[in-house]
């Protein structure tokens, strides 16, 4: 059956279970009226602050967790063991392992649009498992989500499904890709192994293909500017202007040995500033907006992360503690105590996973395996902890939801 147009699938983000905050189960749903205000999304609690939780897994015990950031409460979920890797899509958590990749709905997302924000909360819930397992990314928009597996073939998934907690079929993209299939502008974006970048519609029809190209892409980010790639050279910026694609490349400026390169991006969702890491004792801080690359120098580096806009850079290093780098001058400007438990440079055994650094609005936080802890920083307080939560597993695995 052919897939409803672009408008009509976003409207379907305005459907959800319903339940109350700490509910985890589905509940009865509540009919829409016609008098219904706007914003409304039937089943869910709208909310005048962000609704941030934490997605948690330990890959040993298959522990998972939902760590409410507004009351504090940690809300278990069905155990998933072996996990390889823990990514989310600001709503959706995506526990990656063995040839599948498990569907964890948060219950708390944000809608854009543009001069406002609308925030939501609603049932925590399985949505179900999708073919791909290590080495699959998963990116999304508010209309579809496109599963890309470590062969480089894309499968396309209606959001609508997984809203209603369900996967549903998959339509396949032709081809295969060398990087993370993008939804970006109501379009899909893919590089070829020979560093093409293709624009498709969201039927898989290829639309068109800027001039210049990607090679060996690595990392990808989604900003107001445009989609950001990582690639041998510096990173191309593909931009949408009224149905056209462009691409604008954003060098070093100098060589940069391929150790070096910048592979993976972190940033506050909404934020033009990009990290990546640099090496083993330096960070890439990439200003979209001013097309600039900034390498500051640190200690060993374990994970980072930035704000943006005037904030530090947040720089985990090998001793366990928070460095704060002003990115303008590159010198450190704070820091904390030894924060970690344990050598935080490297995961539990057999696995490659490492403490990482979320950052949203207002605070960044931190994950403590060893310690059993998650750790919350006020950035803009000279990385101040501000909140500590106490688990009872260890918490390897990490990303924010409901940004």
């Amino acid at each position: 059956m052919p897939w409803a147009p672009a408008a009509l699938v976003a409207l379907s983000l305005l459907t959800t279970s319903c339940a109350s905050h700490e509910d985890t189960a589905s509940a009865p749903k509540t009919a829409a009226s016609a008098s219904a205000p706007h914003g409304y999304v039937e089943g869910a609690q709208e909310k005048a602050e962000q609704q941030s939780r934490l997605l948690l897994n330990d890959p040993a015990t298959g522990d998972t967790r939902v760590l409410d950031l507004i009351t504090g409460k940690s809300h278990e979920v069905s155990r998933t063991t072996g996990t390889t890797e823990l990514t989310t899509d600001g709503r959706f958590g995506y526990l990656h392992k063995g040839r599948s990749t498990r569907v964890l709905d948060s219950g708390a997302w944000m809608v854009d649009h543009g001069d406002h924000v609308h925030y939501y909360r609603a049932a925590i819930r399985d949505v179900g498992r999708v073919p791909g397992g290590p080495g699959t990314r998963v990116r999304s928009d508010a209309a579809v989500t496109a599963v890309t597996d470590a062969d480089g073939r894309a499968r396309i998934y209606r959001r609508a499904g997984l809203e209603k907690g369900e996967a549903g079929a998959a339509r396949t993209l032709p081809g295969t890709h060398a990087g993370a299939v993008v939804p970006y502008a109501e379009h899909l974006l893919g590089v070829t192994d020979e560093g093409k970048v293709e624009v498709y519609d969201r039927a898989g029809r290829r639309t068109g293909s800027p001039d210049l190209r990607c090679e060996e892409v690595r990392g990808d980010a989604v900003t107001r500017r445009g989609v950001v790639l990582g690639c041998a050279d510096g990173a191309l910026l593909v931009r949408e202007d009224d149905g056209t694609f462009t691409a604008e490349k954003i060098p070093y400026g100098s060589e940069v040995p391929e150790a070096e390169r910048a592979t993976a991006f972190r940033h506050r969702p909404g934020s033009d500033t990009l990290a990546a890491q640099a090496g083993k004792r330096a960070v890439w801080v990439l200003d979209v907006g001013e097309r600039r690359w900034t390498r500051v120098r640190t200690g060993p580096v374990v994970a980072a992360n930035t704000a943006g806009e005037g904030s530090v850079l947040i720089v985990l290093e090998t001793d366990g503690a928070l460095h704060g780098y002003d990115i303008a001058t590159g010198k450190q400007v704070t820091r904390t105590k030894p924060l970690l438990t344990g050598a935080p440079d490297s995961g539990p055994a057999g696995s490659d996973a490492r403490p990482v650094i979320e950052v949203d609005r207002s605070r960044a936080y931190l994950n403590d395996p060893e310690g059993k802890r998650v750790y919350e920083i006020d950035y803009n307080d000279n990385l101040r902890i501000a909140r500590t939560f106490d688990l009872d597993f260890e918490p390897v695995l990490m990303a924010e939801a409901g940004r």
